[in-house]
């Protein structure tokens, strides 16, 4: 018996919840495209289910690091080294269940990147021979921080 969900991530097999194989083919062709993207939408709206649901999708020949920021303290925020040092952590912990050598994923935990121009070379050195998708979760309340949104700035040129 469905129910309706109102509290998480909802699984179609178990939860009520609106088709979204529309939106989601959407999504995979920004992705096969190489495109940046965001998911706005207010509080319940189904951000979180559909950033699961990008996750279930994507194909073999991608790597999926699904992050979140909830729960992360705002010294994590107060400078790059502090940012760089939280997010490549979160990264690699995102990492040591997805379908990767342990030698990449344990490459990710680069904590000599102390600012943004080494995070951004880390990155694309990562990037480079893989086919990697990052979703970030829960980045709302950052949404005015100055660390946070320089790093958004680096990482659309990558």
């Amino acid at each position: 018996m469905k129910r309706f969900n109102v509290t998480g991530v909802c699984v179609p097999s178990k939860d009520y919840m609106v088709d979204i194989s529309e939106k989601l083919e959407k999504i995979m062709n920004l992705i096969n495209d190489g495109s940046y993207f965001t998911i706005n939408r207010a509080r319940q709206y189904g951000k979180t289910t559909t950033l699961s649901q990008i996750q279930k999708t994507l194909p073999a020949e991608y790597i999926c690091i699904r992050i979140s920021f909830q729960g992360v303290g705002d010294k994590s925020f107060e400078s790059e080294e502090a940012f760089c040092k939280m997010f490549l952590g979160l990264i690699h912990d995102s990492l040591e269940f997805a379908p990767v050598e342990d030698e990449y994923r344990e490459k990710w935990a680069d904590y000599g990147v102390t600012d943004f121009n080494m995070l951004k070379r880390h990155i694309s050195k990562m990037c480079k021979s893989k086919k990697v998708v990052l979703l970030i979760d829960e980045i709302d309340k950052m949404s005015h921080n100055r660390i946070f949104l320089h790093f958004i700035g680096i990482v659309k040129h990558i």
